[in-house]
Protein backbone atom coordinates (compact mmCIF):
# COMPACT_ATOMS: atom_id res chain seq x y z
CA UNK A 1 0.00 0.00 0.00
CA UNK A 2 1.36 3.39 -0.97
CA UNK A 3 1.86 5.75 1.97
CA UNK A 4 -0.98 8.27 2.25
CA UNK A 5 1.59 10.89 3.29
CA UNK A 6 4.22 10.45 0.56
CA UNK A 7 3.72 8.48 -2.69
CA UNK A 8 7.46 7.74 -2.81
CA UNK A 9 7.04 5.36 0.16
CA UNK A 10 4.96 2.31 1.01
CA UNK A 11 3.46 1.07 4.28
CA UNK A 12 6.04 -1.66 4.66
CA UNK A 13 9.06 -2.62 6.70
CA UNK A 14 12.08 -4.91 6.84
CA UNK A 15 13.79 -6.14 9.98
CA UNK A 16 17.50 -6.81 9.80
CA UNK A 17 19.69 -8.90 12.08
CA UNK A 18 23.45 -8.60 11.81
CA UNK A 19 23.05 -6.75 8.53
CA UNK A 20 20.78 -9.27 6.80
CA UNK A 21 17.04 -9.20 6.33
CA UNK A 22 15.09 -11.71 8.43
CA UNK A 23 11.54 -10.34 8.15
CA UNK A 24 9.48 -8.27 5.73
CA UNK A 25 5.97 -6.99 6.19
CA UNK A 26 3.53 -4.67 4.53
CA UNK A 27 0.00 -3.39 4.38
CA UNK A 28 -1.69 -4.93 1.37
CA UNK A 29 -3.50 -2.92 -1.27
CA UNK A 30 -7.17 -3.58 -0.61
CA UNK A 31 -8.89 -1.10 -2.95
CA UNK A 32 -9.89 -2.57 -6.37
CA UNK A 33 -9.23 0.60 -8.39
CA UNK A 34 -5.81 1.07 -6.82
CA UNK A 35 -4.96 -2.60 -7.47
CA UNK A 36 -5.92 -2.19 -11.12
CA UNK A 37 -3.86 1.00 -11.49
CA UNK A 38 -0.83 -0.51 -9.76
CA UNK A 39 -1.00 -3.64 -11.92
CA UNK A 40 -1.02 -1.52 -15.06
CA UNK A 41 1.86 0.62 -13.79
CA UNK A 42 3.95 -2.54 -13.31
CA UNK A 43 3.05 -3.95 -16.72
CA UNK A 44 0.66 -6.61 -15.41
CA UNK A 45 -2.48 -6.93 -17.54
CA UNK A 46 -5.41 -6.53 -15.09
CA UNK A 47 -7.31 -9.29 -16.91
CA UNK A 48 -4.72 -11.82 -15.68
CA UNK A 49 -5.58 -11.05 -12.03
CA UNK A 50 -9.22 -10.13 -12.59
CA UNK A 51 -10.59 -12.53 -9.95
CA UNK A 52 -8.15 -11.25 -7.34
CA UNK A 53 -9.02 -7.61 -8.02
CA UNK A 54 -12.72 -8.37 -8.13
CA UNK A 55 -12.61 -10.11 -4.74
CA UNK A 56 -11.88 -6.76 -3.11
CA UNK A 57 -15.02 -5.18 -4.58
CA UNK A 58 -16.98 -7.01 -1.85
CA UNK A 59 -15.08 -5.02 0.75
CA UNK A 60 -11.93 -5.60 2.72
CA UNK A 61 -10.62 -3.74 5.69
CA UNK A 62 -7.01 -2.55 5.68
CA UNK A 63 -4.83 -5.55 6.39
CA UNK A 64 -1.24 -6.65 6.15
CA UNK A 65 1.12 -9.47 6.64
CA UNK A 66 4.65 -10.41 7.48
CA UNK A 67 6.95 -13.23 6.60
CA UNK A 68 9.72 -14.22 8.93
CA UNK A 69 12.63 -16.24 7.66
CA UNK A 70 12.89 -18.68 10.56
CA UNK A 71 15.91 -20.35 8.99
CA UNK A 72 17.64 -16.96 8.82
CA UNK A 73 16.91 -16.22 12.48
CA UNK A 74 18.29 -19.62 13.48
CA UNK A 75 21.38 -19.10 11.28
CA UNK A 76 22.21 -15.79 12.92
CA UNK A 77 21.25 -16.79 16.46
CA UNK A 78 23.40 -19.92 16.35
CA UNK A 79 26.13 -18.37 14.17
CA UNK A 80 25.76 -21.10 11.52
CA UNK A 81 27.53 -20.27 8.27
CA UNK A 82 25.37 -22.26 5.81
CA UNK A 83 21.63 -21.58 5.86
CA UNK A 84 20.93 -25.02 4.39
CA UNK A 85 21.96 -26.50 7.74
CA UNK A 86 19.08 -24.55 9.33
CA UNK A 87 16.35 -25.93 7.09
CA UNK A 88 14.70 -29.31 7.41
CA UNK A 89 14.17 -29.47 3.63
CA UNK A 90 16.63 -27.08 1.93
CA UNK A 91 15.94 -26.27 -1.71
CA UNK A 92 18.46 -25.99 -4.52
CA UNK A 93 18.40 -26.55 -8.29
CA UNK A 94 18.74 -30.34 -7.82
CA UNK A 95 16.24 -30.66 -4.94
CA UNK A 96 12.81 -29.13 -5.35
CA UNK A 97 10.79 -31.61 -3.31
CA UNK A 98 11.46 -33.03 0.15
Amino acid sequence: MVSPHDPNYTNSYDIFMRGEEITSGAQRVHEPNMLRERAISFGIPPETIKDYIESFSYGASPHGGAGIGLERVLKFFCNIQNIRKCSMFPRDPKRITP
